[in-house]
């Protein structure tokens, strides 16, 4: 089963359209740095949290050579949100992994280290590939992300 990693803004953008359940559903295994679960603007109450990971999102810790990946690669693109920063040491440590993200300097990181890299229109086309939902419901997100 091939492995999602996600950023947090991605996780963010689902929730508002009320489609992170249905990400997790996905036949994906899903997984977060355990500093983004726990960061703040997530904004996630501990009974969200337990629900997200009773869904199947997994928290990881980095070990210390992903940590310093992380502090090799933010000198270089000194915009990149540490968090960011974590996503990507999580995703390179992975074999055959996605990285799910909105942000475009660590799709461009990643990118250039040969990532396969998507975003939410991506998940929206994943979650009807596998009929998880009905057409107006993603058709609504869609709406929501574009108005």
């Amino acid at each position: 089963m091939r492995i999602v990693v996600s950023d947090g803004r991605c996780l963010i953008d689902l929730r508002e359209v009320s489609l992170l359940d249905t990400f997790l559903r996905l036949p994906y295994e899903f997984l977060i740095s355990n500093t983004l679960f726990e960061e703040e603007p997530l904004r996630f109450t501990a009974v969200q949290k337990k629900t997200l990971v009773c869904s199947g999102l997994k928290s990881m810790d980095l070990p210390g050579e992903r940590v310093l990946r992380v502090q090799a690669v933010m000198p270089k693109i000194p915009q990149l949100s540490v968090q960011d920063g974590f996503a990507f040491a999580l995703t390179e440590s992975k074999h055959r992994c996605i990285l799910l993200t909105g942000d475009d300097r660590l799709r461009t990181l990643a990118t250039q280290h040969k990532m396969d890299v998507r975003g939410v229109l991506w998940v929206l086309d994943e979650i009807q590939r596998n009929h998880l939902t009905s057409a107006a419901t993603l058709l609504c997100a869609l709406r929501a992300f574009f108005c």
